[in-house]
């Protein structure tokens, strides 16, 4: 094996990581530009724009609820996960976390939508961050690499503490069914995915 062999493999991975770090560091920016502008314009006012569970205007919030926060304390609590996980999300390629961002979103909307409590407004980017979750925990059960499970494993580990968030009784204020749906997207994606692969090796 060649030194500029070598040299072109470490060129890429440093120029992937490069991608995949800014590509998360930048929409976290983008939720903290908009939470930002609500608090300094708006005054919390465009949260009313999120998950209305059972009124015609509240199917909306299914697109906006994902980049809206009830203030910064809840903004400041989906910031690492969002970051650790969107960035783990891209390590095979970049558009695998758009796929499963938008998967998990509106799963995870509707499925807030249809069994949110009356006369609740949900709101908050942790929907995708349960689907990076699932997407990352099911890629090894779906995929079967050496990799896929190692970062299945890995992911499980550290982050399967989560899971609780997806239980009825997490606590009141929290939503727990756009945890479950997101998260039940991200596994539908990995799921996805995963059979795609393996028919691809297959032929």
């Amino acid at each position: 094996m060649s030194d500029s062999f070598l040299t072109r493999e470490v060129n890429s991975a440093v120029i992937g990581t490069r991608k995949r770090v800014r590509l998360a560091s930048s929409t976290v920016g983008l939720l903290w530009a908009i939470e930002i502008v609500d608090w300094l314009i708006f005054h919390g006012g465009l949260d009313g724009l999120g998950i209305h569970p059972r009124a015609l205007s509240g199917l909306l919030g299914i697109f906006f609820a994902p980049f809206l926060h009830a203030g910064f304390s809840h903004l400041i609590a989906n910031t690492i996960p969002l970051l650790v996980l969107g960035f783990l999300a891209s390590s095979r390629k970049l558009m695998d976390v758009y796929v499963v961002a938008l998967v998990s979103m509106l799963v995870g909307g509707i499925g807030t939508w249809l069994f949110g409590g009356a006369g609740t407004v949900h709101l908050g980017a942790s929907g995708v961050v349960f689907g990076f979750l699932g997407f990352l925990m099911g890629r090894g059960f779906y995929e079967r690499s050496a990799r896929s499970i190692a970062l299945s494993t890995g992911v499980t580990l550290l982050f399967g503490g989560m899971l609780t968030g997806v239980l009825p009784t997490v606590g009141s204020g929290i939503s727990w069914q756009g945890h479950l749906f997101g998260f039940l997207g991200g596994v539908l994606t990995a799921r996805g995915m995963g059979r795609g692969l393996r028919v691809r090796k297959k032929k």
